[in-house]
């Protein structure tokens, strides 16, 4: 283009140069030429082109990060703020298009102040098309990740800006459906400051990361390997066969005990050292965040999952209330959207009890975890790794396959609940938890838990948190190579085994 300056002058481009391998990027735009009839838009266009070296607000093309081939679309927000035109638009339902025939994972990285207003309506209504090539591209099992650059606002932010299966941001980027000069102009006063920031919405479950674009080759190769499910091969250990008998089981007392020691290893400690390429996703992407719930993506032995699970911190695990339930049926959408085994981790005393709880619909987040997750149509394995109680425990239950380990348990209620329901005390809670077969044993026999892991050596002493690296790498082996094998099986079959599974708790023995 005449006149125009190094391609460094554009902040998109350098964002490209800065994620794609060298010498990989391949553009895919098609020239834009100027039509309006405007002369005042015209010579906007024609700086906007002389300023930035490009012929319209987004670029679009393919380049390689860390290896794989990856579609870019990014914004330009010198060329008229980022906004969206009907040419914009276009370019980026072509590209979103081309990716999804050529089957390639999309990184998006908007800066924008949302629809072009010297187009009107028009241009407004561009975002419906977009998010509708957006849309097929993930039905069809597609990644899509997003990166949210300073500033992302308006209908951009309201549409291909929101979407992502992961959501990073720069740090402190300006992001926020109205913008703030907007917002004054309008109500005659400023809006509240530290509210449209990326570490804000971080903090409130919006956004899954904050992160400088020097490291986002690095975390979107991470994901993308995972969501794409690239394996490392199966891992030696569990192959999906029927555990051989129990035996040498533990009192209910004694595995509520050591259940709750405050070093038993949670699936913090699981991802520490069993996951690989862990990419952790922060909330429900719609505002909430629940302390009592992990959400990941990462590779267990080998193989690529989407990883949920109560989120133990020491002796004091927080309940899980309906966000934390609401942030796991996030979950639930990724691994359905990619194909992409579940692991659900319970460990749990318990879900929140209270008004904000009641009032925020915890009952119905238990019963659509549930409905999800017996429809689910991705692989899905259970893992039970401590307390089991109630409700909380019973919404990440349904699986394909539960495995438990040998101190874990379930029941309707924590033991001193159960106690004080039938004696008007606590003090009889293990021998009620002994009565209602809450063990590891008892959930073997009744065909609610398909496989034991034992915690020790063989000697029947201690527990996981006496021998926790050992442990969590045999288990990450044995849980990958179930994993592995839940993913290999054909679909139809292992869907209509899960369905007899479910038809059949309660009557295993009768």
């Amino acid at each position: 283009m005449s006149g125009a300056r190094p391609p460094t002058s554009s902040a998109a481009l350098r964002l490209i140069e800065a994620v794609a391998d060298p010498g990989t990027w391949q553009s895919w735009d098609r020239p834009v030429e100027i039509t309006t009839e405007d002369p005042d838009y015209r010579a906007d266009l024609e700086r906007a082109r002389e300023r930035t070296g490009l012929d319209e607000s987004v670029i679009t093309g393919e380049g390689r990060i860390r290896g794989r081939r990856v579609a870019v679309v990014a914004c330009e927000f010198g060329f008229l703020a980022g906004s969206i035109g009907i040419d914009a638009g276009e370019r980026l339902v072509r590209a979103v298009e081309r990716a999804t025939a050529e089957r390639l994972p999309i990184l998006a990285a908007p800066a924008s102040g949302g629809t072009r207003m010297q187009e009107g309506t028009v241009a407004f209504v561009q975002m419906v098309k977009v998010t509708a090539a957006i849309t097929d591209h993930k039905a069809a099992g597609l990644p899509y990740l997003v990166y949210l650059r300073h500033p992302t606002t308006g209908g951009v932010l309201a549409s291909w800006g929101s979407l992502g299966h992961v959501t990073a941001a720069e740090p402190a980027a300006l992001i926020g459906f109205l913008g703030p000069r907007v917002h004054e102009a309008l109500y005659g006063e400023e809006f509240p400051p530290g509210v449209q920031t990326a570490e804000n919405l971080m903090a409130n479950g919006l956004v899954d990361a904050v992160l400088p674009a020097d490291q986002l080759a690095g975390i979107a190769a991470r994901a993308l390997g995972v969501l794409s499910g690239d394996d490392a091969g199966t891992a030696p250990g569990g192959n999906g066969v029927a555990p051989s008998a129990d035996t040498g089981a533990p009192s209910a007392g004694e595995s509520i005990r050591r259940s709750r020691r405050g070093d038993r290893p949670g699936v913090r400690a699981l991802l520490k050292v069993a996951g690989r390429d862990v990419t952790p996703l922060s909330g429900t992407g719609a505002g909430e965040h629940d302390p009592g719930l992990l959400l990941a993506l990462a590779r267990i032995g080998g193989t690529s999952c989407v990883v949920l699970g109560h989120d133990r911190r020491g002796d004091a695990a927080p309940p899980l209330g309906p966000a934390g339930l609401r942030e796991a049926r996030r979950g639930m959408r990724i691994a359905a959207e990619l194909d992409l085994p579940l692991l659900t981790v319970v460990d749990t005393a318990g879900a929140a009890l209270s008004r904000e709880a009641e009032e925020g619909g915890l009952a119905g987040e238990i019963a659509r975890c549930l409905a999800d997750l017996v429809t689910l149509p991705a692989p899905t394995l259970c893992l039970l790794l401590g307390q089991g109680a109630g409700g909380g425990a019973l919404a990440l239950l349904p699986a394909d396959r539960v495995i438990a380990t040998r101190h874990a348990w379930l029941s309707p209620l924590p033991p001193e609940g159960a106690s004080a329901i039938l004696y008007r005390t606590t003090e009889r809670a293990y021998e009620v938890a002994g009565r209602q077969g809450v063990r590891s044993s008892d959930l073997l026999a009744h065909g609610i838990v398909d496989r034991v892991i034992e915690e020790t050596d063989g000697d029947g002493e201690g527990d996981a948190a006496d021998r926790a690296g050992a442990f969590l790498t045999h288990l990450g082996d044995l849980l990958g190579a179930e994993l592995a094998a839940l993913r290999d099986e054909p679909p139809a079959l292992r869907l209509a085994t899960r369905r007899r599974r479910h038809r059949a708790l309660g009557t295993a023995g009768r």
